[in-house]
């Protein structure tokens, strides 16, 4: 009796044992297959991996363990495209909006914390989506022949206010690199530059509030190998994306996003 109870007890430890064993292969493949779209997304236009990566990796592991494994990944892919394409950096465009982006934390952090969260969200939402719509039906958008550094300051403000506020910094900086008609290749390459300090800051909050943890390290170093391929597919995507075929997706992007941002506001999800 004791015997078929042992055997009974060490059965189903085992079938619990490879049971948590397949739930842990399920969510590893996930969390890899998550990070490789979102890599190829991030390479092709520069932007927008966060909006497809943090919410979609928050289904199967937690949310303070996703958004460092996002920041993660965006250092690496920003360190990548800055040494592959380095010569295509706007270093004057990226640097400006870096300070500028220095100015608007404190206005990032109090929104976060606002009552009016719901109102801001929505009106910049509106302005994305009128801003894409507008542009993508044929109608020159305003262009910038050359550095203007009242709307470098104004879009790197609203690059860290939306980032710090609600995790969305791209929007402001296609906007502006829209304005000045940067190719496909200077795009990529310029938000990069602008993309590489801003993510080492962010992961040195993370790390100070203690949520770089074992975890967040764990599924990095897996990911690693898909990140670099990730890298290289976005690569070969964003060289052949040529002239106003680039702006087309571009916007077809941002008016998604400002989609996204205006149902958060609708349904108060956040």
């Amino acid at each position: 009796m004791w015997l078929r109870c042992g055997l009974s007890c060490s059965d189903r430890l085992h079938r619990n044992s490879l049971a948590l064993e397949n739930a842990i292969d399920v969510t590893l493949l996930y969390v890899l297959c998550i990070i490789l779209i979102a890599t190829v997304i991030r390479s092709a236009f520069g932007f927008g991996e966060g909006l497809v990566a943090v919410p979609l990796l928050a289904f199967w592991i937690p949310l303070p363990v996703a958004a460092p494994l996002a920041v993660l990944v965006s250092i690496t892919v920003a360190g990548i495209v800055v040494v592959q394409d380095w010569k295509k950096i706007h270093l004057r465009s990226a640097s400006w909006l870096v300070f500028s982006s220095l100015v608007g934390i404190p206005l990032g952090l109090l929104l976060l914390t606002s009552s009016h969260q719901r109102g801001v969200k929505a009106v910049l939402a509106l302005i994305i989506i009128a801003f894409s719509v507008y542009s993508s039906k044929g109608r020159a958008p305003l262009e910038l022949k050359q550095d203007n550094r009242g709307w470098l300051l104004v879009c790197g403000f609203c690059a860290v206010v939306m980032g710090g506020a609600y995790g969305m910094n791209g929007p402001p900086l296609v906007v502006y690199g829209a304005m000045r008609r940067w190719s496909a290749q200077h795009f990529r390459a310029t938000l990069q530059g602008y993309f590489l300090p801003a993510s080492v800051i962010g992961m040195g909050g993370y790390w100070l509030a203690g949520l770089w943890t074992h975890a967040v390290t764990h599924y990095y170093l897996l990911s690693l190998p898909l990140t670099f391929l990730g890298v290289f597919l976005g690569r070969v995507l964003n060289h052949r994306l040529q002239g106003e075929s680039f702006f087309k997706y571009l916007y077809l992007g941002l008016a998604g996003i400002g989609a996204l941002l205006l149902l958060q506001a609708i349904t108060g999800r956040f």
